[in-house]
């Protein structure tokens, strides 16, 4: 028995007249624009999965699909876009349609490393919704496993973020197939900023498991697993695309080092005093993991330096965060 169909199949979606949505691209609306080149893939990738397998369209398919086109702020393209025109791409046209079209994948890549993290981290919310693996885990009705839900909605988040790299993969490739200069550019810097992130994601979980509290391990961390494929990498990508200098381009990756790293240390900020409704994540859930980002690590050196040990307990024992 499949469970109810919540959302319209992507390759059944139209404009109102009956037509495909455009995908053409300028500086403006670029939010939509890659929405829309979203939609376009995933409509195609749609009627493909459906055939293979009903069950898993209606359970995994249409899960991540929602998560991919129904919410995130599209940063990552955006910086891909803005690397793209900075260094003379055209705000129009079939090239700067490739250009997006390329760096919409990001929100690919970006699906498959946030339902990771979920996993790894158990994290219940994400984007004010349960979490992928926590819906999943809602729809586990077979009796195997013991009846284990949780164990079911796991391995089945873990298959959806597995599709999603592999589209990210197809989306990048079919959006330059014909820019193969370009796509030869770019390639390198592709390839290079998703094992940045596997090797950060390997780093937080290491960190997390042995209670690391090297000060420098949480800036590794950062600058691998989010500064890196958040805002450096894509603007890398954006420019490596366009054929920008050399000088360019160490101008633009020095700056997204910067931001990207910036954009990691507020995050940190927010689950401890950030408002879920705003950010759409339980508040405190890396220090209930025993998440040692850098904002606990300072936060236990100056506990052991006042000699309030208090603090230190807390900061330090799980049980004591989950109280």
């Amino acid at each position: 028995m499949t469970t109810p169909r919540t959302t319209v199949r992507p390759h059944q979606a139209r404009e109102p007249d009956g037509t495909t949505p455009p995908t053409a691209s300028s500086d403006g609306g670029l939010r939509e624009a890659v929405t829309r080149h979203l939609l376009e893939f995933l409509s195609r990738r749609g009627g493909d999965v459906e055939q293979m397998d009903g069950d898993f369209a209606d359970e995994v398919f249409d899960r991540l699909t929602r998560f991919v086109l129904a919410g995130g702020k599209r940063t990552r393209p955006a910086f891909a876009w803005w690397g793209w025109r900075a260094s003379g791409g055209a705000s129009r046209g079939p090239r700067a349609t490739a250009a997006l079209r390329a760096g919409s994948a990001l929100e690919l890549v970006q699906a498959f490393a946030l339902v990771q993290d979920d996993v790894m981290d158990q994290s219940p919310l994400r984007r004010g919704r349960p979490a992928l693996h926590v819906d999943l885990a809602q729809v586990h009705r077979c009796g195997g496993w013991r009846g284990d839900p949780l164990r079911y909605g796991d391995s089945a988040a873990l298959l959806a973020a597995d599709l999603a790299l592999v589209w990210a993969e197809d989306m990048f490739t079919e959006a330059l197939a014909g820019a193969p200069a370009a796509l030869q550019r770019a390639r390198p810097v592709w390839r290079s900023m998703q094992v940045e992130m596997v090797v950060g994601q390997f780093l937080d979980l290491r960190a997390q498991a042995c209670a690391d509290e090297t000060e420098s391990t949480p800036t590794r961390i950062n600058r691998l697993k989010t500064a890196s494929y958040s805002v450096e990498r894509p603007l890398h990508l954006g420019a490596r695309i366009a054929g920008a200098t050399e000088a360019v381009t160490r101008g633009l990756r020095a700056y997204g080092a910067a931001v990207g790293a910036a954009y990691q240390l507020r995050d940190d900020l927010l689950d401890l005093y950030g408002e879920p409704a705003r950010t759409g994540k339980t508040v405190g859930g890396d220090l209930r993991q025993g998440k040692r980002t850098l904002l606990v690590t300072l936060g236990l050196r100056s506990a052991r330096e006042s000699g309030d040990q208090d603090a230190v307990r807390t900061l330090t024992s799980r049980s004591a965060t989950r109280a």
